[in-house]
């Protein structure tokens, strides 16, 4: 089987597919990604519900729904869900996890940039961890503008991971150490092999936010793509205190002090 890193025959758009195809296996592994407590869903549920409001069978659409934990909260909030993604993997272990569950929730191969839904057809659009990978998110904007129906909404959450504190240079620094020493070894957390992470920054280097998914940059292009009522929310606090337990001491740290955010923006 040839070396995930010695791929050189893909466009961007097909190695990030490649790449998050590859991360399934363990995706539902790691914090951050899979909520491993209640605290947790809790938490994601009062953000959704801030920005959103309850369901009421209103039509979402998730994007890049991975294996479907956002589908799963938008569930929960009582929204007709569809979930779409490029990657068949995170798609068999998103339906297989639907079926587990006992969730009506309807999934879709497709690209986020160009999802082939036909015109204002959801309420709610919604993405985790997705913008940073965008090539072309002006576009990808408009498209998502064009799929919503008028007074619907797009809920954002992602963050720049580029752009570091001091403090959060510190952190990452102190968790690498105690890794070292064999004090750091994360709830649940499955890291992606040298080939994984060399992949992730050659991706990084070469999407429209390779210097940094800043808030007001996203946002920025958000009104340009034709959205209103644009709302920056980084108050993420009760999510990282809840997630903090399946981290180690310095890395839980580290992530409270990101810059990460959700943008909620109205059609």
């Amino acid at each position: 089987m040839q070396a995930f890193s010695a791929i050189s025959n893909h466009d961007l758009r097909d190695e990030i597919k490649a790449y998050w195809s590859q991360r399934a296996e363990t995706f539902d592994s790691q914090p951050g990604h899979e909520i491993f407590s209640e605290d947790e869903r809790a938490a994601w549920h009062a953000l959704f519900r801030k920005h959103l409001g309850d369901g009421e069978g209103r039509a979402a659409l998730d994007l890049a729904c991975g294996t479907a934990v956002v589908s799963h909260l938008l569930d929960d909030l009582g929204f007709k869900v569809t979930g779409l993604d490029w990657a068949e993997p995170m798609l068999e272990r998103a339906r297989a996890k639907a079926k587990a569950r006992g969730r009506q929730i309807r999934f879709l191969m497709g690209d986020a940039e160009r999802t082939m839904e036909p015109d204002e057809a959801y309420d709610v659009i919604t993405n985790r961890h997705l913008v940073w990978t965008l090539v072309d998110p002006l576009a990808c904007f408009q498209e998502w503008h064009r799929v919503l129906k008028t007074g619907g909404k797009v809920l954002i959450v992602d963050g720049d991971f580029v752009n570091t504190s001091a403090v959060t240079r510190i952190l990452k620094r102190l968790t690498g150490i105690a890794s070292r020493l064999g004090l750091a070894r994360d709830a649940h957390h499955g890291a992606p092999n040298s080939d994984m992470a060399a992949t992730h920054t050659r991706i990084l280097s070469r999407v429209h936010f390779s210097e940094g998914a800043h808030a007001d940059a996203v946002a920025d292009l958000l009104r340009e793509a034709g959205f209103s009522k644009v709302t920056i929310d980084q108050n993420m606090g009760a999510i990282h205190k809840a997630q903090r337990k399946n981290f180690s001491f310095f890395k839980g740290l580290e992530r409270a002090t990101q810059h990460r955010y959700a943008i909620c923006a109205e059609k």
